[in-house]
């Protein structure tokens, strides 16, 4: 089977305003980090309004299962674009990006077949520095909040998805791993890093609960008990730190340092399972990755603007009684999920007005 890369170059061609190819770096072994922007009018700027949706897969390199999902659905996106109303809301409203591998070098050090597990991780699981990256992200009780901090000693890919995230207004996201068959929702660690059992309830835990929940329960298995030796969600969700401490997670990051809200989906028992394998991970998964990119509409959003009318960028959204906040865009925009309920929200912002500051 071809790459995945001469594929996106593929589909960049035969459907120039739907994809568009975007490096967002390169790994320590110099392999570019490509992702597969899908929407209409990927070949022009963003449209004012228009959200972002991310997925991120093999983070862990031998984590093959979420990697194959991602160009499933760019193609079955690409594929009914135009002939299936789902699939033509979809694009014509949320701006995607698909990124097979966070980890290149991993994934080629993997073998096909080795299930590895929870414990061992198994070979191609780390960078070729033999870095985890899912712990190599800045933590919230481990690291400073300082930019030297942020940066100091992060690998490549761990640079290029941190840079890629701050740089754009993604809403939601997904974390792809495999090992086990559950939806995790932040935090991912606690202050006290106690291995297991203990909750790390994040400001929007409801909001994440259902992100799980929609996912997990559209799953074919997911919403099982017990589907992998060790496993005992209830549900098929869990909270990330009440399962184990995972200090520096990409999930966490995504949330406390951009808009963008993250949970993490593993996916099947076997990491690297044998390719036959993978169009039943396909049917299983299917309807779960569409309804989690429709729920990138879920909740408030709207444009903030001055008396003049127009946008005010960096204008903070607050939602009283929800301890985080969500910043406007250069263009004035902001997208906050939110489960259905009533809610009082408030703006504020510091400007510029001739050279003097105004607040809002």
């Amino acid at each position: 089977m071809r790459g995945f890369q001469a594929v996106f170059k593929q589909y960049e061609t035969t459907h120039p305003s739907l994809a568009k190819v975007h490096s967002i770096g390169q790994s320590v072994q110099g392999k570019e980090l490509l992702v597969l922007q899908i929407t209409s009018g990927a070949d022009k700027p963003r449209e004012v309004g228009k959200p972002m949706m991310k997925w991120v897969a093999s983070m862990h390199g031998n984590e093959a299962v979420g990697r194959q999902l991602v160009m499933f659905m760019a193609k079955y996106l690409l594929a009914n674009y135009g002939t299936e109303d789902r699939v033509t809301k979809l694009i014509n409203t949320t701006d995607l990006w698909l990124m097979p591998s966070l980890n290149p070098d991993g994934f080629a050090a993997g073998q096909e077949g080795d299930c590895g597990n929870m414990a061992s991780g198994g070979r191609g699981r780390e960078n070729a520095n033999m870095r985890d990256l899912n712990r190599d992200f800045p933590d919230q009780f481990r690291d400073g909040q300082s930019q030297e901090d942020l940066v100091r000693g992060r690998q490549p890919e761990t640079l290029a998805v941190m840079t890629w995230i701050v740089s754009n207004p993604f809403v939601l996201s997904a974390n792809l791993h495999g090992g086990s068959v559950v939806a995790s929702y932040p935090y991912d660690d606690i202050s006290s890093h106690i291995q297991s059992g203990r909750k790390s309830v994040a400001p929007d835990d409801q909001v994440f609960q259902h992100l799980a929940h929609l996912y997990a329960d559209n799953h074919a298995t997911m919403h099982l008990v017990n589907i992998c030796p060790g496993d005992d969600f209830l549900g098929g969700v869990t909270n990330g730190a009440q399962w184990y401490d995972v200090p520096g997670g990409m999930e966490d990051f995504n949330y406390l340092h951009s808009n963008c809200f993250e949970i993490t989906m593993e996916l099947s028992c076997c990491k690297y399972p044998m390719g036959r394998e993978l169009t039943k991970e396909w049917k299983n998964n299917m309807e779960s990755m569409l309804q989690f990119m429709e729920a990138t509409h879920m909740g408030v959003k709207g444009v903030v603007k001055d008396a003049a009318g127009d946008p005010v960028e960096d204008a903070v959204v607050v939602l009283q009684g929800i301890k985080h906040n969500v910043i406007t865009t250069k263009h004035g925009e902001y997208w906050r999920l939110l489960n259905p309920g009533t809610y009082t929200m408030v703006v504020h912002a510091v400007y510029l007005v001739n050279s003097k500051l105004k607040e809002v």
